[in-house]
């Protein structure tokens, strides 16, 4: 009996031992697993399977815009003697690399002269009346002289608006100084043959060819508005 209780307990102490042996392994099996994935620093959008923001694009150039505008060539200089606020004034075109000597390219014949600016609102009204004037037979050559110093601005207002007459800039304000121009836009002036200019008085937005004509008509005479 007493052999029989000896070995009871010694099973009884070796299954405990068993189970407390066991017990580590069981504990770490329950808190160990996968570890949580970590995500790189520099993982982009795109590695995490969002799509890739696309680069900026970059303004196009004066000759893209140039290009686009599609501006008929600047006046090229006629001989001939130039009298006039306009004699040897040079200014740069706008629709082509080169600069303009404004005087001899309009010297012995009339032209309507036309001051504009692309932030100029009643500009976007008049430019379109003008370029319709200046595709008509018979009309005196249209010159426009962009004078807010944007000429990328102005390059796109005109490609918006399918104008493509010539146009100048005016960057340091010297077109604006020979003629004493007041400080409104826009402002039209009709230049005689011989170099004489009348500022369109007092000054108005010109919304129809007729209406150029009409200006062309009063200032130069009936046959200049062809």
């Amino acid at each position: 009996m007493k052999r029989a209780l000896r070995w009871v307990v010694l099973t009884v102490l070796l299954a405990s031992a068993l189970f407390v042996a066991l017990l580590p392994l069981t504990s770490w099996q329950r808190t160990s697993g996968p570890a949580p994935m970590s995500i790189p620093a520099s993982t982009d959008g795109a590695q995490l399977g969002q799509p890739a923001q696309p680069a900026a694009e970059s303004p196009p150039s004066i000759d893209q815009l140039r290009s686009r505008a599609a501006l008929q060539p600047c006046p090229a200089t006629h001989s001939g003697t130039t009298r006039g606020p306009l004699s040897g004034l040079v200014l740069p075109c706008l629709g082509q690399e080169g600069t303009v000597d404004v005087g001899a390219a309009l010297a012995g014949r009339p032209a309507l002269l036309n001051l504009w600016g692309p932030l100029c609102q009643p500009c976007t009204q008049e430019l379109p009346a003008l370029a319709a004037y200046a595709a008509e037979p018979g009309a005196v050559p249209v010159l426009g002289v962009e004078v807010q110093r944007l000429p990328e601005g102005a390059l796109d207002l005109l490609r918006a608006l399918n104008v493509h007459y010539p146009s100048v800039s005016d960057p340091d304000g010297r077109l604006r100084a020979a003629l004493n121009a007041p400080p409104v836009l826009p402002l039209t002036y009709l230049v005689s043959a011989d170099g004489q200019v009348s500022q369109l008085n007092p000054p108005e937005v010109l919304r129809s060819p007729q209406q150029v004509r009409a200006v062309v008509a009063r200032y130069l005479g009936p046959g200049a508005a062809g």
